[in-house]
């Protein structure tokens, strides 16, 4: 008999079709986020569960199933998840790291790209028919060639996004101690005052820890070139909102391109009508190919589990130490 699987929502084609091979599959077939009565409802009767990065997964929904074998997230991240908890319960937690590197940081590039160049004003312009011709003024943005750019995360990540530079002449500036970035590209460490105040955009590609919840507010954005662009493509916390607001409106920075938000899917109220900012909805590893790889890499954990072995993206690993 195949193991019972819940899966908090659609995912691709592919996906779902090799998820049926492998498990008894109970999936939520709205296009929505459930609510915690629902997931604890799916979870109370699997032996799986295959949740999202914007599922929370906390004690009540992990304790709601004795016979629960592990937690598989179809995420990188896994702040979703009570991973202390589930360690406690020896129920192994899983993620997808790896696969979204390089979509991640074409994101990256396509938020830098359309703020600095001011897309998404001159295309809503556009299809609004007041496109009146050329001007010599009209929507004038920023160059990117030649720029500096400061890189927040030199991870896998990060160093993707420096490769991407080589074609655009620019120079990069990084923080972290532990990267080997300067083994992939050229880059310059530097310490975060320098970075601020010297790059011409700034790129977040850091997990949300307790060390780097707000590590971007007042004081750093500040810091800022009044001509600077943010990007974030990491998590939404790692910005104070609330100041990247301000800082928008008063135009302490130039622009901002986001995927992510402190309080998705809530933005903070008015930051839709700021011009200088491109919002995307979270879809940075939004590509069939990465997002069915996401699913494969999940379904191996899946199985992995179900058969007593360590699965191969394993987050609390020490469930298995002895």
């Amino acid at each position: 008999m195949k193991p019972k699987l819940f899966v908090t929502r659609l995912l691709p084609n592919l996906v779902m079709k090799k998820l049926n091979d492998h498990f008894k599959v109970n999936v939520n077939l709205e296009d929505r986020v459930l609510i915690k009565e629902e997931i604890i409802n799916g979870t109370s009767s699997c032996d799986i569960l295959l949740c999202l990065l914007s599922d929370t997964i906390d004690s009540d929904v992990i304790s709601c199933n004795p016979n629960l074998k592990g937690i598989v997230n179809y995420a990188v991240g896994f702040n979703n998840i009570d991973v202390e908890f589930a360690t406690r319960l020896k129920i192994p937690v899983t993620n997808t790291p790896g696969v979204l590197t390089e979509t991640t940081a074409d994101m990256a590039w396509a938020l830098m790209l359309s703020t600095a160049r001011r897309i998404v004003e001159s295309d809503k312009i556009v299809r609004e028919g007041k496109f009146n011709g050329w001007g010599p003024k009209l929507f004038l943005g920023a160059d990117i060639f030649g720029k500096t750019l400061g890189i927040i995360g030199a991870g896998r990540i990060g160093i993707a996004v420096a490769k991407r530079t080589s074609g655009f002449n620019m120079k990069i500036f990084y923080t972290d101690d532990n990267s080997d970035i300067e083994n992939k590209v050229k880059a310059e460490k530097v310490d975060l005052k320098t970075l601020f105040k010297k790059s011409d955009f700034v790129t977040l590609h850091v997990p949300i820890l307790p060390e780097t919840k707000h590590l971007i507010g007042e004081k750093e954005l500040k810091m800022m070139k009044d001509t600077a662009i943010l990007i974030n493509t990491s998590r939404g916390a790692v910005v104070d909102e609330r100041m990247l607001l301000k800082a928008l409106q008063e135009k302490w920075i130039a622009g901002a391109g986001l995927d992510v938000y402190e309080n998705e899917p809530k933005l903070i109220e008015g930051l839709i009508d700021c011009d200088n900012v491109v919002l995307a909805p979270h879809i940075a590893s939004a590509s069939v190919e990465t997002r069915t790889n996401m699913g494969f890499i999940a379904i191996e954990n899946a199985i992995s589990i179900w058969q007593g072995k360590e699965p191969p993206q394993i987050v609390n690993r020490e469930i298995y130490e002895k």
